[in-house]
């Protein structure tokens, strides 16, 4: 019999928002693959790193670092071809995604080249989304507000658009996107309901009001949240990190 192809969601950074199952998982993993960048450590890998058994076959999946990186259709290709070499042979594969592996996640690519022919399975984790409206210490959204998600590299007509719909808006993918996102939100009259997050649950995570930040660039892993709904939710005055 083939193996089983998992799709395991690690979190946003900090190993306890890891679930159980992916726990579980990994720690019974005999085969791992996850997203590396072509210069330093898989952040993916660094996640996970205390629970990999020793002795584990790791394929990691080396994907350049560049604005158009995506789709790098033959990295997964070539992924997807070892991939299917081990679960032909019967063993399973955890494939290790930070975030969640159907938001934005690499996972994805491997799923839409393997799910025909093998079993996947897909243990969801906890998003982006979520880890930083807790550390931003202000609701996401509730009742009946639309929730938008817009990537930063949009045009900023696409997300002003976008943004004049909704009552609550995630921005994400930030980087080097940052100082016209501030000037749009500012002209939209946007800015003092903005908070900003990097590297959200990691120790070297940033918490601050957009208005406060003076960065003109920001990381990869980095989001703007705007809430624009009916309820009565600011934002916390100062921020400690």
């Amino acid at each position: 019999m083939a193996g089983t192809l998992h799709g395991v969601g690690l979190g946003p950074g900090d190993p306890e928002l890891m679930t159980l199952k992916a726990h579980r998982l990994i720690s019974n993993a005999r085969v791992i693959a996850y997203p590396a960048p072509d210069t330093g450590p898989s952040f993916a890998r660094s996640i996970a790193a205390e629970f990999i058994p020793a002795g584990v076959r790791e394929i990691p999946i080396v994907v350049p670092m560049r604005v158009d990186r995506f789709p790098a259709k033959q990295i997964y290709d070539k992924a997807a071809v070892e991939i299917a070499e081990v679960l032909d042979g019967g063993e399973d594969v955890v494939v290790l995604c930070e975030g969640d592996p159907f938001f934005y996640g690499s996972f994805m690519y491997l799923f839409e080249r393997l799910s025909e022919r093998f079993a996947c399975e897909v243990a969801p984790g906890v998003t982006s989304l979520t880890a930083c409206a807790a550390q931003l210490q202000r609701p996401l959204t509730s009742r009946t507000d639309v929730l938008t998600v817009i990537p930063g590299p949009l045009p900023d007509d696409e997300i002003r658009s976008r943004i004049e719909t909704a009552q609550a808006v995630a921005i994400m993918k930030v980087g080097r996107h940052l100082p016209r996102l501030k000037e749009l939100l500012s002209d939209m009259g946007l800015l003092d309901q903005a908070g900003y997050v990097e590297r959200a649950s990691l120790p070297e995570q940033r918490v601050s009001r957009l208005a406060d930040l003076e960065a003109e660039t920001a990381p990869y892993f980095s989001m703007i949240l705007i809430y624009k709904g009916e309820e009565a939710w600011t934002l916390p005055p100062s921020f400690s990190s």
